[in-house]
């Protein structure tokens, strides 16, 4: 049994075994024979790619050596793309492709071969698995997948810098010929850049590229597969390359001279004018710092770099005056502040120009010969004395008059004055120190030529201060002296207070009043401190024979001449405890210290007789309206309350009424109580009934007997208490008395003495206390 396989491709070398032959499309077929053997005898198949012939390609041959050439034999295809992409005839064994094939999408494919019985349909041999492989042309060109690319290398780089390094990809199979071998090439760029052709890098090829003359390159790289040979495909891509800055030019000033006007009236501080050395580098390397380098206009500009615009910008440091001088001359330096070493040979890399600025003369305002002025005054001078005198001068050469003037709309007093043409300021009233110390006014400088032209000024006017206030007793309040108060012992020391300033003020001194005889009470000690101590003379006082002393204190202060005043100390003696706390006479101060004058008494009083007629005229209205009759003062309402149970609630203030206790013939019926249960009430027998007696014999007394005896026999009533007569509330009752006035009446044998030892705020209450014991015993 033989099985005959076929390759179709290109021609192999010859050998052995081997036999080729050409086939109808011009290609060669090569039959393989093998020797011989059991089963299924097959080689490996192979098919050319992208086939577009008119007939379908022939693969290869199956046979098995179960074939008698008969047709008794039938061949089964199946796996992938069988029936579809390959076809086998069923009674030769014959394999065909009936698509084109694209190695780069499925390199090869895995199919099965069977032999079966026509007529059994059963198998002859074993099924057996077998390859067929797509072969490879060149039909795929190279590709660069990332392009166009963007690089960048520092300008001025020596030849063979590497920039950037392409790779291309071909789809091609790499272990079979050439087709996927790749040659790079430069088609455009040079003669600045080249490319190596195998690894794709690409280096400067030219030296000294400078950014400045030209700073983008398209360079474009062709990749050639076959190993670049002739019928090759091929791709390009193109990398953009940027020349990136370097520090390799110095500044320069488009000019060696430059003028600048500036006006004297310019502010300090303000900019003048601006400059500028032009860089053609980029970034940091094009940053500059200026510089004036003559001390001349060092000392009367400054120059700062605009960080944006580079630009150098001139501000004045001092004020300009015309009339001083007209022009400077500035020296001005632009250096870069970035240097690269290895470019210092094309240095230095800086550069200066000249710059000349003439001064503008411009009408100024006045200027006053001082920035402010202090001035003093002494208090209580005359309307029209002078202050002092403020002066301006026009700055110009013009040397126009000056006018002056006070600003009304800043300070509406009219304290002061000032002379239009001398400047020289008056007071228009008397001032008062303690009134105003400090004075602020703004003093207006014109010229009489531009009166458009003002000045300010600040003027402060100090008032200096004059004795001309006599020292008071710093305080007014009572003194407080104690009954046990003994001699030398000092009762108050008293200050004193002074108006004036300080120079006119302490030291105080103190004296008794002279046209009165030595004082036996009381003294005064100077402790030459600007303060007295008032000490006492006497060894006792006694509040019962005399409460009140008075006494009048003469004062001077230290000025020049010295003024004095007298005031009148109010001594209030008092009952002290121990350690001189008060005891007494608390209510006596508080009400002397109300102050109320005769007036408010009086309308006090008035107030209090309305109420009470107020009150006298209800109390009538009430008493005219019909009410029952009453006989006598006893004919107060008395509540009779049940407590049967704690807390009765409402029925607390159920009461008898008074009338049916005088008259009991109103009385139809027996009353019950109003805490026995509603059952116990439709079932209470009647207890007996005694004769009423005539009116003008009501006796009160027998009425309540009789009540109490109908209660006690009416055995439906449970005891809930006993009935008490409130009016004696506490006397006789098993309970105990809740009522405050009668705990108030009790004895007590408590011993309230210790409540003098509390002090003088427990006073009033052991007094009473006292006082109610003395009476009980």
């Amino acid at each position: 049994m033989e099985l005959e396989g076929l390759r179709v491709g290109p021609p192999l070398p010859a050998r052995p075994g081997l036999r080729q032959k050409p086939d109808q499309a011009g290609g060669v077929v090569t039959e393989v024979h093998h020797r011989p053997k059991r089963g299924w005898i097959w080689n490996q198949f192979f098919v050319l790619e992208e086939h577009i012939g008119p007939e379908a390609q022939y693969v290869g041959k199956l046979h098995s050596n179960s074939d008698k050439g008969d047709g008794s034999v039938r061949y089964i295809l199946t796996g992938e793309g069988a029936g579809t992409i390959f076809i086998i005839d069923e009674v030769t064994g014959d394999i065909q492709a009936m698509k084109s094939l694209d190695r780069e999408k499925k390199t090869h494919y895995v199919l099965h071969a069977q032999a079966i019985d026509r007529h059994t349909n059963k198998p002859l041999e074993p099924e057996s698995e077998f390859i067929i492989k797509v072969q490879d042309i060149n039909d795929n060109a190279p590709k660069f997948p990332d392009g166009p690319f963007v690089a960048a290398v520092p300008e001025m780089s020596e030849v063979g810098t590497s920039v950037f390094q392409v790779t291309a990809t071909d789809a091609d199979d790499p272990t079979y010929g050439n087709s996927a071998r790749v040659v790079y090439s430069i088609l455009q760029g040079q003669p600045y850049f080249s490319v190596d052709p195998k690894s794709g890098v690409i280096r400067t090829a030219l030296a000294n590229m400078d950014r400045e003359a030209r700073e983008h390159y398209a360079v474009v790289i062709q990749a050639k597969d076959m190993a670049g040979q002739i019928g090759g495909l091929s791709g390009s891509t193109t990398i953009n390359i940027t020349l990136t800055d370097v520090n390799d030019n110095p500044p320069k000033f488009s000019q060696k001279n430059y003028q600048l006007y500036v006006a004297e009236s310019v502010q300090v501080g303000k900019p003048v004018g601006k400059i500028k050395a032009n860089d053609e580098d980029l970034g940091m390397n094009a940053e500059i710092k200026y510089s004036i380098t003559n001390s001349d206009g060092a000392s009367m500009f400054s120059i700062s770099t605009d960080r944006e615009t580079r630009e150098g910008v001139i501000s004045l440091r001092k004020p300009l005056n015309y009339e001083k001088k007209k022009a400077y001359t500035l020296h001005i330096e632009g250096v870069n502040t970035h240097l690269d070493p290895g470019f210092s040979y094309l240095g230095p890399y800086k550069d200066s120009t000249t710059l000349k600025i003439t001064v503008g003369d411009v009408d100024e305002p006045p200027a006053f010969s001082m920035d402010f002025y202090i001035m003093d005054v002494y208090e209580n001078a005359p309307a029209g004395t002078e202050v002092g005198a403020v002066t301006a001068r026009d700055p110009d050469s013009t040397n126009s008059a000056i006018r002056y003037f006070i600003d009304r709309s800043l300070h509406g007093d009219m304290y002061f004055n000032i002379d239009t043409h001398s400047g020289a300021i008056k007071t228009t009233q008397i001032l008062d120190r303690e009134e105003m110390a400090w004075h602020n006014i703004t003093v207006i400088a014109s010229e009489v030529d531009n009166p458009s032209l003002l000045s300010h000024v600040p003027v402060t006017v100090q008032v200096l201060d004059v004795n001309d206030n006599p020292p008071k007793l710093a305080t007014e309040d009572e003194v407080i002296v104690c009954e046990s108060t003994r001699p030398g012992q000092v009762i108050q020391t008293i200050s004193a207070v002074d108006k004036d300033d300080f120079a006119n003020g302490p030291r105080f001194s103190f004296a008794l009043l002279r046209d009165i005889p030595v004082n036996p009470n009381f003294t005064l000690k100077d402790n030459e401190d600007s303060t007295v101590s008032v000490v006492s003379r006497r060894r006792r006082f006694s509040r019962a024979l005399q409460e009140l002393y008075q006494l009048p204190v003469v004062v001077w202060d230290g000025g020049e001449p010295a003024l004095s005043s007298t005031g009148t100390l109010t001594l209030r003696v008092c009952a002290c405890a121990r350690g001189a706390r008060v005891r007494t006479c608390q209510s006596e101060a508080f009400l002397s210290s109300a102050g109320l004058s005769t007036g408010a008494l009086i309308a006090i009083l008035l107030c209090i007789v309305i109420l009470l007629v107020i009150v006298v005229l209800f109390i009538t209205l009430r008493r005219s309206k019909k009410e029952p009759l009453i006989i006598s003062e006893e004919d107060v309402r008395e509540n009779v309350v049940t407590y049967d149970d704690e807390g009765g609630g409402e029925e607390d203030t159920e009461a008898f009424d008074i009338i049916a206790l005088r008259n009991p013939e109103a009385a139809e019926e027996l009353k019950f109580r109003r805490d026995v249960r509603p059952e116990a009430l439709q079932q209470a027998p009647r207890g007996p009934w005694s004769p009423s007696l005539p009116p003008d014999e009501v006796d009160v007394h027998a009425f309540l007997k009789q009540r109490l005896a109908e209660a006690d026999m009416d055995t439906s009533v449970p005891p809930y208490d006993s009935l008490q007569t409130y009016a004696y509330e506490g006397r006789g009752s098993h309970a105990g008395s809740i009522s405050s006035l009668d705990s108030a009446a009790t004895r007590s044998e408590q011993d309230y003495t210790y409540l003098d030892d509390w002090g003088p705020e427990f006073q009033k209450l052991a007094e009473l206390y006292g006082e109610s014991e003395s009476e009980l015993n």
